[in-house]
């Protein structure tokens, strides 16, 4: 009888210890456009992520799922955030949108209206923070990277990133300000003025400088 109940009693124990061990994983899916698509591709952000957890020693404790499609715009992950993000149910979900949503008035003539932006951004996050995840939002980084205010969308990137950082202080979400850590950057390491080459190879997407830049910083909020 004893040693049925020790042996019980172990049992329980291995069992307890192993829904500890999962639940101490904490899942993070990183929900955005072709930054984040190219993010999981080697020298990619989310890669280059991956590679800091392992050499500190604690990858088996986190889970990091990319969820980027290119041309994406805040609706179009409205649209996708049931089978993109809640379908792995995860602890964390970092919002890296906005580019297109300014980018694509000039390109294509189909970008976002900042009231739209704003109503689909919120819906956003109260739909995730309803399902007991959190949210760390991102202002969008660049569309160019002249230092003199010369680039085209600076003025619609400065607003929607303004939109971005007063939607996050009032639903208390962490933020990761990729346009105000962007431009300092440049600030100090262009100082010919390039529209690229410095943190992006096409004014937009991420050289190894940017990736790193994006990778550190995220690392710092999500690794506690």
């Amino acid at each position: 009888m004893f040693k049925s109940s020790t042996l019980l009693f172990t049992l329980a124990l291995s069992l307890l210890s192993l829904a500890m061990t999962k639940d101490e994983v904490v899942k993070v899916v990183f929900f955005g456009d072709s930054i984040t698509q190219a993010g999981v591709q080697p020298g990619g952000y989310i890669t280059k992520m991956k590679d800091a957890l392992i050499k500190q020693g604690i990858k088996d404790k986190y889970q990091l799922i990319g969820a980027g499609i290119g041309g994406n715009k805040v609706y179009d992950l409205y649209l996708r955030l049931e089978e993109d993000v809640l379908a792995h149910k995860p602890n964390v979900v970092v919002i890296y949108v906005g580019v297109n949503d300014v980018w694509h008035k000039t390109s294509h003539q189909t970008g976002t209206d900042p009231d739209k932006f704003e109503k689909f951004y919120v819906a956003l996050i109260k739909k995730f923070q309803s399902n007991g995840i959190k949210v760390i939002c991102c202002t969008p980084a660049v569309i160019g990277e002249r230092t003199d205010h010369s680039n085209q969308q600076d003025g619609d990137l400065n607003r929607y990133s303004s939109m971005i950082r007063d939607i996050a202080a009032k639903f208390d979400c962490p933020l990761a300000d990729l346009r105000k850590e962007f431009l300092a950057y440049n600030l100090k390491n262009n100082p010919k003025n390039q529209e690229s080459g410095i943190l992006t190879t096409d004014r937009v997407h991420l050289n190894d400088a940017g990736n790193q830049l994006v990778a550190d910083l995220l690392l710092k909020m999500i690794v506690k």
